[in-house]
Formats: structure tokens, C-alpha cells, sequence
């Protein structure tokens, strides 16, 4: 929907700034949203989206600026504020309570009462399975958080947000842990969202969802507002131009590295009911893609190999030998390190610093007599930060603080630090803007280089394809076939992922 004099916009943001300390993280930013719109806003990690965001849910106050509500001024002092004005935000890390079931969840602080002030849990779980099946999620109402699949806690997140009859709904890369169907059935709920006049902002790094489901773009560089413009007057190649300030002229920059020896081998790796009798190689150099759906039991390998969940039968070799990994802390000792999809929750120490976080599994090497060298450890991390350009007040910034893509870029030092000969990558890049994307796609390429065998974990079939010299393909806890990366199609790829075709292998 296109803006026009008739209309007046819903929400209007004024001249807004923000500071923390050592950083400027929005700039006289101004930005509107239309009644039946959905506003694309689009940027590098840091830069100022998120924290726009957190402004108008009420998260945190501006410097100076101003938010105007329906042509009104409001100013939010909590999130509660916000949500009782008719905006809910979808933020990209869950606000889930794990023990608490899926339908407390949706309700959460609103749940139906009857006499006396009790919970009517028969109305409750009515309304939560009417939202669940408007979202067509399969997802029991009763069951707890904690069991259920990242991509269903995102569904839950999705119905908590429509429960409250929002006016204005943000989302915040809200497709990242989707498959495929779950995408194009949150597609159909943002069409119906529209039609009934609601104003939808959406935060993505997945362009081609921009150019699907955006009427307008607002681009942000550096904390500061760059432009808005009709998504039809706004070009792919001219967005990532304004978004990054350069040319990205190859967005996937592999470069072919001299294979070497089998380094990792993993041989009959089975858990019930998880992961089936998995075979692979990944030689020195070499970077093997492990695709499939979500749900397909690619992560499950990976945390079997590093030792992180138990085998029933299987082995793990290394150069040959049974790597004996029963623990990750044996993984480290074998040189073997995990860059996990949920970087925030098992990647990193929030509430520690760039360098403790730099350091973490590799004490031993800045530590004596028991005791961490503090000049040793500031000289590392100071290093990574330069090397990864680690974009950083100082080291000593916490790493809550930072942006996505340098929360990544700390997580990767980590494992850089360990001297790691196997390193396992699960969504490397999700979250992650494109300029960000491309530097860890080079240091992918300079780790191949040096002979550092590489499993990578991948949802974008684009980066699958880009990036793996072999590609891996699962589907239900199966190894469903191997493709070369010369012969490897997206149609290809899909007819392994869905059980379409019988397992084919590619010669090595």
C-alpha cells in the first residue's frame, strides 16, 4: 500500500537518538508507518534498527526525538505501556518462559479469569488453540516451552504477539528458524494482518523476503537514516548499496582450497529416535554442507560429535583413530569446535566482556599457576578484534551489548583461539547482514586455506550452495545423499530434503 495525502500515518518517529557509552547507535532518526503497510527496515547488524525498536516497545527511552501514536505523542516508560497502546514487537531472541506451557505463554500477565480471580483454563487453552490454528501451527497448547523445536517457540512468539489485537506488529527476523511451509504460512498471516489495517515492520537480512512482502523500505547505515522508498523503486543490488556503502561485487566468495588427508570421520552415528546410522568424510580443507529442513536432525550431529549428546552406537575418528569424545570438553582437547546456531544462549557469556569470551575455551593457554594472565588474555583478544574486525567500543564492551553479527564474529574467535582442526559451523550467518555475512564467508575460505576441515550447518540453500564443496543433504534423522558442488541444484537439494528421490551419492 502506497502512501498518500489521504492518509496519516499510524506511528510517526521523530528526530529520534540514542547513545550508549562509547557508541552512537541512532542519529536524528525519523521513520512512519502507514495503516495496512508493511515497512521493511533494512541495515548492517549495529546498525540501530533493533534499538529503534526497543524504543518504541518501551524498552528504552531516547535521548531526544519523539513517538507519535495515531497523530498523538506518546512516551512509553515499559514494554507493558507499549503493548497496552496497540504495538507488539516480535524480537529475533525468544521471550519465552521454557517451564511454563505454551498457552501461559501467549498469555501471559493476561490470562481469562473467572469469579474469585482464578484462571479460566478451559477459556485459556480455547483461545490459544484458535490462535495456533489460525497460524496453522501444529503445536499443543498444554505442552511446555522447553520441549518444543526453536521453530515452534517462534510460532509461539508470533501468537503472542496477534493475541494481543495489536495495531502496530515488529518483527524481527521472524523467519530465521522457519522451514519453507512455516514461511509462506507467516506470509499469509502478514496478507490478513494488512487487509484487516494493521501496520507491520519487518526486520530481516533476507532480502528476497523484502522484495515478497515489503511496500516500503527504510534504510539504515552506521545508526544514522539513509533512505525510504517504495520497495518497487528499490532494487537488490541498489538496497545492499545503500545498506553497506560499498560494492559487494561476489556475495559468496568461495575459493576452492587443495584437499588434503580425511580428518573427520564419522561411522554409523545413531541415537534413537534422533539421528539413523550417519556416514560421512570431511578431508582437510575442505568445507562439506550438511542441509536439510528443520527438524532433520542436522544440529543433533553435530552436538554428536562434540560430544554434547550421547550415542547409542557409532564412532567419531579423527586422522583415523576413534576420537574417544564423551564430553565437549574432550571435543576441545581433540581440537574440534561447535559455533552453535542459538549463539546467545550456548555460544557465549552474555554478562561477560569481548576478552573473557575470547578466551573461554582456551584458559589454559593465558592462565599460570591457576591464575589467568590479564595481559595475556588483553593481548589475544586484542588481536581477534583487529583480525575479525570485531566491531567494538573495547574489549572490555559486554557482549550483550554488541550487534548480531559481532556477537558471531566473538563466538568464532573463541574457537580460533583453540587452534580448532575440525570446526563445525550451525547457521553460521543467521541474523547476520550481508557485509558480515561475506567476512565470515572469507574467513571460512583463509581457515580452508590452512587445512582446517569444516562442517557446515545451513537453512539458505544459497549459502549451502555457495559455500560447501560437498553437500550433505538429511531428512528425518537420515543421511539421504551426497551431491558435488558442481552438480548441486536447489531442485536437487529439495528432492533429498523431502524424501522425492532415492539416495544418490557423488563420487568424492
Amino acid at each position: 500500500m502506497s502512501e498518500s495525502a489521504e492518509r496519516a500515518p499510524m506511528l510517526e518517529m521523530r528526530g529520534i537518538r540514542k547513545q550508549y557509552p562509547g557508541v552512537l547507535a541512532l542519529d536524528d532518526v525519523s521513520f512512519s508507518l502507514f495503516p495496512g503497510e508493511v515497512h521493511a527496515l533494512v541495515g548492517e547488524n549495529g546498525a540501530g534498527k533493533s534499538t529503534l525498536m526497543k524504543i518504541l516497545a518501551g524498552a528504552e527511552r531516547p535521548d531526544s526525538g519523539e513517538v507519535l501514536l495515531h497523530g498523538q505523542p506518546v512516551r512509553f516508560n515499559s514494554p507493558i505501556e507499549g503493548i497496552r497502546a496497540g504495538i507488539s514487537i516480535i524480537y529475533q531472541e525468544f521471550n519465552l518462559v521454557p517451564s511454563m506451557s505454551v498457552e501461559e505463554n501467549i498469555f501471559l500477565g493476561r490470562q481469562p479469569t473467572k469469579g474469585m480471580g482464578l484462571v479460566n483454563w478451559r477459556e485459556m487453552r480455547a483461545r490459544a488453540s484458535e490462535l495456533l490454528d489460525r497460524l496453522e501451527a501444529n503445536i499443543d497448547p498444554g505442552a511446555l516451552v522447553e520441549t518444543l523445536s526453536v521453530a515452534q517457540q517462534q510460532m509461539v512468539e508470533i501468537a503472542k504477539a496477534v493475541s494481543t489485537d495489536a495495531r502496530v506488529i515488529a518483527m524481527d527476523e521472524p523467519t530465521a528458524t522457519l522451514t519453507e511451509r512455516e514461511i509462506d504460512h507467516l506470509f499469509t498471516l502478514i496478507r490478513r494482518l494488512k487487509d484487516e489495517g494493521k501496520g507491520i515492520i519487518y526486520i530481516s537480512h533476507r532480502l528476497d523476503e523484502i522484495e515478497t512482502m515489503a511496500d516500503r523500505v527504510t534504510v539504515f547505515r552506521d545508526g544514522k537514516w539513509v533512505c525510504t522508498e517504495q520497495k518497487v523503486n528499490l532494487g537488490r543490488d541498489e538496497m545492499i548499496h545503500r545498506m553497506v556503502g560499498r560494492e559487494l561485487t561476489n556475495q559468496f566468495p568461495k575459493r576452492p582450497a587443495e584437499l588434503g588427508a580425511v580428518v573427520l570421520e564419522v561411522k554409523g552415528l545413531t541415537r534413537r529416535g534422533v539421528i539413523q546410522d550417519i556416514n560421512f568424510t570431511v578431508r582437510a580443507g575442505e568445507v562439506v554442507g550438511l542441509a536439510g529442513l528443520v527438524g532433520a536432525g542436522r544440529t543433533e550431529v553435530a552436538r554428536a560429535i562434540f560430544g554434547a549428546d550421547p550415542i547409542d552406537s557409532g564412532e567419531v575418528l579423527i586422522d583415523g583413530e576413534p576420537a574417544g569424545v564423551r564430553h565437549p570438553a574432550d571435543a576441545v582437547k581433540k581440537r574440534i569446535g561447535l559455533a552453535t546456531e542459538d549463539r546467545k544462549n550456548q555460544g557465549l557469556v552474555l554478562g561477560m566482556v569481548v576478552r573473557e569470551n575470547t578466551t573461554l575455551a582456551n584458559l589454559e593457554e593465558v592462565s599460570s599457576l591457576g591464575f589467568i594472565r590479564r595481559a595475556k588474555e588483553v593481548t589475544v583478544a586484542d588481536g581477534y578484534v583487529k583480525d575479525l574486525d570485531i566491531r567494538t567500543p573495547s574489549i572490555e564492551q559486554t557482549v550483550r551489548n554488541l550487534s548480531g553479527g559481532n556477537q558471531q564474529k566473538v563466538v568464532l574467535a573463541k574457537w580460533l583461539f583453540t587452534d580448532a582442526r575440525i570446526l563445525i559451523f550451525d547457521e553460521p550467518t543467521r541474523g547476520i547482514d550481508v557485509g558480515a555475512k561475506t567476512e565470515i564467508y572469507e574467513l571460512m575460505n583463509k581457515l580452508a586455506e590452512h587445512g582446517v576441515a569444516i562442517l557446515m550447518i545451513s537453512s539458505e540453500m544459497e549459502e549451502v550452495l555457495g559455500m560447501s564443496d560437498r553437500i550433505l543433504v538429511m531428512r528425518e534423522g537420515r543421511l539421504m545423499g551426497e551431491l558435488n558442488r558442481a552438480d548441486a541444484t536447489p531442485e536437487k537439494v529439495m528432492r533429498l530434503a523431502t524424501g522425492s528421490v532415492q539416495v544418490e551419492t557423488a563420487a568424492v
